[in-house]
């Protein structure tokens, strides 16, 4: 799963595909789950979601909570033996904050939490229910191209109007900036709901819906209301693209 380009799936067979060429080449499969382990898609790993079994595994962000930097590599046992097979060999890997001990016991207990509430099968849950009431809140806008996503790591893509009404405004402060419709719908978002979002790093077009796995359904039906509310203002209302261009005019300024 891409999660800054755009939040993409891979299809069904993608992965287990690749392990096989892995496999096969002598090869060892990497997994960066940084954003989406910790049962962010619903398992424990987006690896178990696509029956994979990795090498390595790279985590960290959600790992401590949100309390403080913490970040994981996990191994296989033989790769773990082909490293760190002495005691000889017990530093040949070493950090200046490893093994912190704030950081581990954040670690522990937030997988403890993670998993004694099942907040993995909740994200998985709710996150469909999103996806779901998204989808349909959306249906109507032509901006809006696709909801896609799994557990509670979802994406609203978006694309070029076709009513030239539209398209004109679009185009232009596209070409000032590709990330600039994105950039006010996160400002409208925050500015005018409350509602802190971001748009995929390497996919302008593409927000991240990302809430935490805490999330209420209330808070679900809010997020739903207050996105529509503004993707409505972007095909309705000429003050959207007027937000646009005073970004424009300080950008230029800068």
């Amino acid at each position: 799963m891409q999660a800054e380009g755009g939040i993409r799936l891979p299809e069904p067979h993608y992965l287990e595909s690749a392990q096989q060429l892995c496999r096969r080449h002598g090869a060892l499969l990497v997994l960066d789950e940084v954003q989406t382990g910790m049962y962010r898609t619903g398992p424990f790993l987006a690896a178990h979601r696509y029956r994979v079994q990795p090498d390595i595994v790279v985590l960290a962000k959600a790992l401590s909570g949100g309390l403080m930097p913490v970040g994981a590599v996990l191994m296989s046992e033989a790769v773990s033996d082909s490293v760190f097979s002495s005691l000889g060999r017990a530093f040949v890997h070493a950090s200046t904050f490893g093994e912190n001990s704030l950081s581990m016991r954040a670690g522990l207990a937030t997988l403890d939490v993670l998993q004694q509430e099942r907040l993995g099968e909740r994200a998985e849950t709710l996150g469909n229910e999103l996806r779901r009431r998204l989808s349909e809140a959306l249906a109507p806008y032509e901006m809006v191209k696709a909801v896609r996503g799994a557990g509670m790591l979802s994406g609203i893509e978006f694309q070029a109007p076709q009513h030239m009404r539209l398209r004109l405004p679009f185009e232009a402060f596209r070409r000032i900036h590709p990330a600039m419709f994105g950039q006010i719908l996160v400002m409208r978002l925050f500015r005018d709901k409350n509602m802190l979002t971001q748009i995929c790093g390497n996919n302008y077009m593409v927000l991240k819906v990302a809430p935490p796995l805490v999330v209420t359904e209330s808070q679900i039906d809010e997020f739903v209301a207050a996105v529509r509310a503004v993707v409505d203002l972007a095909h309705t209302s000429n003050a959207f693209w007027g937000d646009a261009l005073g970004m424009a005019r300080r950008s230029v300024n800068i």
